[in-house]
């Protein structure tokens, strides 16, 4: 990873209704993104840190498509960080984090003994993309915790892999590959690399991919399960898409969804014959765990 000197902070403040398209805007440009609900205005921050390398286009031409796309046009506040003084504070803020029963998430930078009985999955805090800290990649987690007790899948496909945190519990459970996709080339570079850190490169196939546009992943279809942490938006949309590239019985696990998303997100997919298997709830997000059912005369996997 090269030396960055300094970093940008890019902070602005939305409405529920322009949380969707300005994280966006922010994720397509920026190393990390976070936001939160500051519940005093009812109002969301959305946070992006991203390196400064004398061009603006990326993030201009973002920020203006979700103005466009939300009619909403926030004060942008924009600060410069000292890189060793941020990669500190994530550190700091990034301890071991035990999910559900099975899994247990650290940094490189923790020594400390592993966690007995675990699957330990490793990551640096430096390289962002996720830190399982999100309710949504807990969410997928725990989806998957309960998932991993009645089922044993073929074909496992991490959409939107990020970190590629959700990919490696799956290859560390079954010993199973993964196809995981981003449409992020950084986020494909990073998810190798922790699928390196954690001794399951062999199994682990990162790819860049613009959804299910990619030939590669109809390729490798149909899925016994499916990971999607993405946004509502292009999950109510590319609905059709994963019912028909789903194996009878196959799982998908859907999140990324504030609770006032997830009934219009799981009523895309029942439209397409998907049925609701459990719902994991926390704090603001949601989880959906989707199955589609074994039909008559259809050999699943």
């Amino acid at each position: 990873m090269p030396q960055v000197e300094q970093l940008e902070r890019i902070i602005l403040t939305v409405p529920a209704v322009a949380l969707e398209a300005f994280e966006a805007a922010l994720g397509c440009c920026c190393r990390t993104v976070g936001f939160f609900l500051d519940e005093k205005t009812n109002t969301w921050v959305v946070e992006g840190l991203r390196e400064i390398d004398g061009s603006d286009g990326d993030l201009i031409t973002a920020l203006i498509l979700a103005e466009a796309a939300s009619g909403i046009s926030p004060a942008i506040q924009r600060i410069r960080v000292p890189a060793g003084g941020w990669l500190a504070r994530s550190y700091q803020g990034f301890p071991e984090q035990k999910i559900g029963q099975r899994f247990a998430i650290r940094g490189t930078h923790i020594k400390t003994a592993k966690p007995p009985g675990r699957h330990i999955i490793t990551v640096d805090a430096g390289l962002a993309f996720g830190t399982g800290e999100h309710g949504s990649t807990r969410g997928c987690l725990l989806a998957l915790e309960r998932t991993a007790k009645r089922r044993q899948p073929l074909r496992i496909l991490d959409l939107g892999t990020g970190s590629g945190i959700l990919g490696i519990a799956a290859a560390k459970i079954w010993g199973r590959r993964v196809l995981a996709t981003d449409i992020d080339t950084r986020a494909v570079r990073v998810a190798a690399a922790n699928a390196g850190i954690n001794g399951i490169a062999p199994l682990f196939r990162a790819r860049q991919a613009d959804g299910w546009l990619s030939p590669t992943l109809r390729r490798h279809a149909p899925y016994d399960l499916v990971f999607a942490n993405i946004l509502a938006r292009p999950l109510a949309a590319m609905a059709h898409q994963l019912a028909a590239k789903l194996a009878p019985g196959g799982t998908a696990i859907l999140a990324g969804l504030l609770d006032r998303q997830a009934r219009w997100v799981l009523s895309a997919h029942r439209r397409h014959g998907l049925v609701l298997k459990q719902r994991i709830n926390d704090g603001e997000w949601t989880t959906l765990i989707l199955e589609k059912p074994i039909r008559a005369g259809v050999r699943g996997f």
